[in-house]
């Protein structure tokens, strides 16, 4: 039981630093070196966990993949209390993410950028990634006009990586209010037609 332990909190640390390094400077100079070195582990411990960088780089996508539903799901809860409706909710939380310390952008979108090869196992994970969020916005719009929400997903769905990018290039976490706005007047556009 403690070596499983001591197992897992190493891989855990590999993943937290791998992560954290990646989202920082970039896949490319989140090097191995420098990930073994500052998870505090032997390169053998990261192998026996990680058979390459590139399965790394995929486990590390769905550890970021599940603290960015995490961070929404939370950060919704507490803007939901406030706001009518979980659409106006999830564009508070994304504010909140654009004004969070260290804010680069979406993870998902950078790996997609600099692995620049469709056929990667991340990229593809990145598209699996982007339909599973499109999914979960479907929801939220779905709650405020119904079934005729179908042709509004993919236009939110735009503004809401529209925004991202904006936020990250002028440093504007106010990008997430020009998306809302859009994505609210396209919404209130459906219910009155």
């Amino acid at each position: 039981m403690e070596r499983t332990r001591t197992a897992s909190e190493a891989r855990q640390r590999i993943l937290e630093t791998a992560d954290r390094l990646f989202y920082q400077d970039g896949i490319r100079a989140g090097g191995i070196d420098r990930i073994i070195a500052e998870a505090g582990v032997a390169k053998m411990t990261l192998y026996a966990h990680f058979s390459s960088k590139d399965d790394l780089i995929v486990a590390v996508l769905k550890y970021r993949e599940e603290c960015m539903l995490e961070f929404f799901r939370a950060a919704m809860e507490r803007h939901g209390k406030r706001k009518k409706d979980r659409l106006r909710a999830f564009f508070a939380a994304l504010k909140e993410l654009f004004e969070s310390p260290g804010f680069r952008g979406c993870p998902f979108q950078n790996v997609a950028v600099e692995l620049a090869d469709p056929a990667h196992a991340g990229t593809q994970f990145v598209r699996d990634h982007k339909r599973r969020f499109t999914e979960l916005l479907r929801g939220f719009v779905e709650e405020s006009v119904g079934r005729p929400a179908a042709k509004l997903v993919p236009m939110i769905a735009l503004l809401v990586e529209g925004a991202i990018v904006t936020a990250v290039i002028h440093g504007v976490p106010d990008a997430a209010e020009v998306a809302r706005d859009a994505a609210l007047k396209l919404v209130e556009e459906l219910k009155g037609a």
